[in-house]
């Protein structure tokens, strides 16, 4: 016990325990999957389609784009769609990662003003990182070759509100609090502190808990950061 509740099947819910387990359950499947995942292509070898912007690059490109979008001047919906779509017919060159929460109110493509094919999204209610989501991120890393990984966090997000309310909810909505629940646990009460605090924990597990993106990242090849979209004012801040 490290001062957190246990679930129902007695499992405890701190940070430090969660983390192995998804190690645990990566590693169990890791052998059984990576082959069929990157068809034998390994972070340093050959990928159909890699990126050729540097980590910071990415991570300024993705920022410029929401500066756009706030001042009301995006670029992308005025590129031709029949171009694009020819383009990216054969093959993806997304040169980030975003792990973005599912609530509808957050476009992550209209948020930093990209277009088809430039950003590989993994939408997942509370942008949690599980076993599938890691793996998803591995491929856009690892194949195609993403520069950069930011998990996006966003105000009033329904999923950290309703695991600070701890209320009965129907079908399986509950297995959403386990992941969320060390963010709570250090924030409290205060939504905004347990929204920033939750991305940073679930980036901190992806890159502690994949030996792709530890690998990428050692390498310069790769930088990882947390980040909150604003939903009132539409501006996405850098979480430290």
């Amino acid at each position: 016990m490290h001062g957190f509740t246990q679930d129902p099947a007695g499992e405890c819910d701190c940070g430090k325990c969660l983390e192995d387990a998804v190690s645990r359950r990566r590693f169990l499947g890791s052998a059984a999957g990576a082959a069929a995942l990157v068809a034998g292509v390994s972070f340093s070898g050959t990928a159909g389609a890699q990126s050729t912007m540097a980590p910071d690059d990415a991570l300024d490109a993705m920022m410029e784009g929401n500066r756009r979008f706030t001042e009301g001047r995006l670029q992308s919906l005025n590129e031709d769609l029949s171009i694009l779509k020819a383009k990216t017919a054969e093959k993806q060159e997304p040169f980030a990662a975003v792990l973005s929460c599912a609530d509808s109110r957050v476009p992550v493509e209209f948020v930093f003003d990209q277009s088809i094919g430039q950003l590989f999204v993994v939408r997942v209610a509370g942008n949690i990182a599980t076993p599938e989501i890691i793996a998803s991120l591995e491929y856009g890393i690892a194949v195609l070759g993403a520069r950069l990984l930011m998990v996006l966090g966003h105000s009033n997000c329904g999923a950290v509100k309703a695991t600070i309310e701890g209320k009965a909810v129907p079908g399986q909505i509950g297995v959403l609090y386990t992941p969320i629940w060390p963010a709570v646990n250090e924030a409290g009460d205060n939504l905004d502190a347990a929204i920033d605090a939750n991305a940073r924990m679930q980036a901190t597990l992806i890159g502690r808990s994949s030996t792709v993106v530890s690998a990428a990242v050692k390498e310069g090849k790769l930088k990882v950061v947390a980040a909150r979209y604003d939903i009132a004012s539409g501006v996405v801040s850098l979480l430290g």
